[in-house]
């Protein structure tokens, strides 16, 4: 295929094979979630299944793919998909218009490859991970990217060895009460958040609890959850065509 062409000199014959085969799930099409498709995409992975129940807005602009004022109000899982399908007409898209709840995963990972976590929230986030953990389906996880500025603070590694992040940290905590400590790879800042809210990112208060407090609007740049999604493509597509693992 022409459009894959460079990276075939970069990953060989084999491992365009190896994308193409694979079904990758993504969970969220934030800022996040956007771009790690658009690379994966851009790759040679053909088989989607993009899971949101949102509509774009004029406040995702600032940060996400397929935010654009010709989008607003449409599913973000029907404007990812259509843009899948404008780089590569032959991908197989498969869309999912709500949570990634927990009375849809086992639905939503049936005949999975890997997942992608570009999920905010906790609960659902935690859930989705100890599914993949129980399954054994590989996954590539997320953390907060909301608050922050700095690229060169971004890190992957194995979720017991994240910190400073407060969302990996309370996801590390309701992960240990399942049993998990090790075993899921992340992306996560060095970064402390910058102060906003007298509640931290990846809180009980700022994730929605049931303590009464608003949820508030976290503060967010174009590029930083962008390069966290490009992370996320890049071990994605070097574990499946190179067989490439954390350390």
């Amino acid at each position: 295929m022409e459009i894959l062409k460079r990276t075939k000199l970069l990953i060989g014959t084999e491992g365009i094979e190896k994308l193409k085969k694979n079904r990758v799930a993504i969970m969220g099409l934030g800022g996040v979630g956007t771009y790690a498709t658009e690379a994966l995409a851009r790759s040679g992975i053909e088989n989607f299944l993009l899971v949101d129940f949102d509509k774009v807005s004029k406040s995702n602009i600032n940060r996400q793919l397929i935010a654009l004022h010709s989008n607003i109000n449409k599913l973000k899982t029907e404007a990812m998909k259509d843009r899948i399908l404008d780089i590569n007409p032959n991908a197989k898209v498969e869309i999912f218009n709500d949570f990634c709840a927990v009375e849809s995963r086992e639905f939503l990972l049936k005949d999975i490859d890997f997942i992608v976590d570009a999920i905010d929230s906790l609960n659902p986030k935690v859930g989705l991970l100890e599914d993949a953990y129980k399954k054994e389906i590989k996954i590539i996880s997320v953390m907060g990217a909301g608050g922050k500025l700095d690229p060169s603070q971004i890190r992957l590694d194995d979720i017991s060895k994240s910190n400073v992040c407060p969302l990996a940290k309370r996801v590390r905590k309701y992960l240990r009460r399942r049993g998990i400590e090790s075993g899921i790879p992340v992306i996560y800042s060095l970064e402390k958040p910058i102060p906003q809210f007298a509640f931290e990112e990846g809180s009980e208060e700022e994730l929605g609890s049931t303590r009464g407090r608003q949820r508030g609007t976290l503060s967010s740049i174009s590029y930083l959850p962008a390069i966290m999604g490009m992370w996320a493509a890049s071990y994605l597509i070097r574990n499946v065509a190179l067989e490439y693992r954390i350390k």
